[in-house]
């Protein structure tokens, strides 16, 4: 792909508005964000928080720790957190740099003060509105579709910024459309790109998120899944590429004070995608350049996956993640398109139906499942065996099956997705 091709600066500028710097889990760091930015236009600390959350939210802030709190949990302490503690100039990384004595405030605001948590009006998958109130003064904000995307903020009835209609799309206003990905392209614009397009970018997501996976594998963080997998699998390639991504979730989601960098608007889906690819890299002795191309590669697969499912839905995001960095592990090996595609629609096959059920330490087992069925897509086409096209979900071409499964998270999971909320919630 050539640096004409108007294709080419839409991939990069798609990796610079994917791979971002976040600490903590990317929903409840959301409304900390918001939080913080709706505390600064308040200009005071507020006597009163109201949060108004789409049931995805719900359910993917309820059981995660909340990084910087003291191991405080839920939509209450997010906000609580971005409002006492909170800077909202470093966006998703607002609550990275808090005090001994910020951690008592917060506690001790959550204790004094009142902050409720109901769902939101409408049918938006993502959307969280943020109420303050301070005296007569009140402040109201809006985040829709994705992680920072403020699209509303009132100060005393006045609105300061109206950004439009909420589209619960990933090609909502302010992303470059996504309509540009294909597996093909990727693999185009992977084996051609100049690596000082994107070196930064995915050099600081292979160093942050290897150096969380370390420190889950070090420490005990959540259901140490990789520990686990290393006690009893043992110490091939293929458990070390799993275990390492396990252990990075798991000090994630259990409040491991230590930044990754997200893909799809997902940290687990961020180190899913590159810490396999990165033990595989290892245990090859890839250069640095190919690892560059590794991890770019599954990356915009990744994204490309995640795209027709939308950022959040009943589909486990890892599945898309774990079989990117399966297509990346072909590559590797030296894989082209065709190992790529047929990697991509195995594992597919394999995976495609986990349940997101918010954000947990399971999640670091749901990605060792992923990533198993994106290397187990890739083993099967060296011994020359696929799933075929009208078996089940697949669909004769990559690009056909990826389509199916954009469906099948997008529309045909919605009932399964509000079943899971409303079993989490207790309705």
């Amino acid at each position: 792909m050539e640096k004409t091709d108007q294709r080419y600066h839409h991939f990069v500028q798609i990796l610079r508005e994917e791979l971002v710097p976040a600490m903590g889990c990317t929903e409840p760091i959301a409304i900390a964000y918001g939080a913080a930015k709706a505390r600064e236009i308040l200009g005071r600390l507020p006597d009163r928080i109201l949060v108004e959350a789409s049931g995805n939210i719900i359910k993917n802030v309820k059981s995660v720790v909340v990084p910087n709190t003291g191991g405080l949990k839920g939509i209450e302490a997010s906000a609580a957190a971005g409002v006492v503690a909170g800077d909202a100039g470093k966006i998703l990384e607002v609550i990275s740099q808090v005090s001994e004595e910020q951690k008592a405030a917060i506690r001790d605001y959550l204790n004094g003060h009142e902050v409720r948590v109901i769902p939101a009006m409408g049918d938006a998958v993502f959307d969280i509105i943020i109420n303050l109130t301070a005296g007569e003064d009140t402040v109201r904000l809006r985040i829709a579709d994705y992680h920072t995307n403020i699209v509303l903020i009132e100060k005393n009835g006045e609105a300061l910024l109206r950004a439009g209609t909420v589209v619960s799309a990933d090609n909502a206003a302010g992303l470059t459309d996504r309509g540009c990905l294909s597996v093909e392209s990727i693999v185009d614009f992977v084996n051609t790109m100049d690596t000082e397009d994107i070196r930064d970018m995915v050099q600081r997501q292979i160093d942050y998120n290897y150096a969380i996976a370390q420190e889950g594998m070090a420490h005990d963080w959540g259901a140490n899944i990789g520990k686990v997998l290393r006690e009893h699998y043992g110490d091939d390639i293929k458990i070390r590429a799993r275990a390492m991504a396990a252990a990075g979730s798991d000090a994630r989601m259990s409040g491991c004070e230590m930044p990754v960098i997200i893909v799809s608007g997902s940290g687990n889906q961020g180190i899913t995608a590159s810490v396999p690819v990165i033990e595989y890299a290892k245990e090859l002795g890839a250069d640095q350049e190919t690892l560059l191309r590794a991890v770019t590669l599954s990356d915009l697969l990744t994204i490309h996956m995640k795209t027709g499912i939308g950022r959040l839905s009943a589909y486990c995001g890892a599945v898309s993640a774990g079989c990117g960095a399966g297509a990346a592990i072909a590559y590797l090996n030296g894989g082209g398109f065709t190992e790529i595609a047929h990697t991509l629609v195995n594992a597919l096959a394999t995976i495609s139906g986990m349940i997101c059920d918010g954000a947990k330490p399971s999640c670091a087992a749901k990605i060792a499942a992923a990533v198993d069925a994106g290397i187990l897509g890739y083993n099967m086409y060296r011994s020359n065996q696929q799933f075929r096209g009208g078996e089940g979900i697949v669909s004769k071409g990559v690009e056909n099956t990826i389509a199916n499964i954009g469906r099948l998270g997008r529309l045909g999971m919605r009932e399964t997705d509000k079943e899971i909320i409303r079993i989490m919630t207790g309705v």
